[in-house]
């Protein structure tokens, strides 16, 4: 391969990590064709964008990058896909479905953080995503709303009743 195209390659790996945001390193050594093609299948209907690469020119990516990625290189060996996503806990629950441990999870930068090793794959599954953060939010700033509102409609009821017989009792 030319150095120029080289050059390309880890432009465009840069640019796909920034564009994404979180990115999961996999090992798929152990996958034949149709597994392989099975995973493309599911990372396509989830979002994700899975890319084989190539160890150096992934590294030499991360290294153009405003963000220190050390902690990841030495995840760096073998066969390695990279599962590019926009919800940092999605990849993980695709992985959790191949109960056989392939593809094998060897790290991941999700949420600001750095996640080494296939013993993170539950902690990365239950990472909430930015429109679950906000969800939880709501939810919690409706609820002292909404018990205030019950509180004091079924207060109310109370209220007239007690005024209603105290009125009656007067006359």
């Amino acid at each position: 391969m030319r150095k120029e195209d080289k050059g390309v390659i880890i432009s465009q790996l840069a640019d796909t990590v920034k564009q994404y945001g979180h990115f999961y390193l996999v090992d798929t050594t152990a996958m034949d064709a149709a597994s392989t093609s099975e995973l493309r299948r599911k990372c396509f209907k989830s979002g994700i964008k899975l890319v084989v690469v190539k160890n150096s020119l992934l590294h030499k990516a991360l290294m153009n990058l405003d963000v220190d990625f050390s902690p990841l290189f030495d995840s760096l060996k073998g066969t390695t896909s990279v599962m590019f996503s926009e919800v940092a806990n999605a990849p993980a629950k695709l992985l959790k479905e191949y109960k056989d441990g392939i593809p094998a999870l060897k790290a991941a930068y999700a949420e600001e953080g750095f996640y080494v090793g296939a013993d993170q794959l539950e902690a990365l599954a239950t990472i909430k995503s930015k429109n679950e953060v906000i969800a939880d939010i709501v939810a919690l700033l409706q609820s002292p709303a909404k018990n205030v509102i019950s509180a004091l409609q079924s207060g109310g009821n109370t209220i007239h009743g007690v005024l209603k017989t105290l009125g009656e009792r007067a006359e």
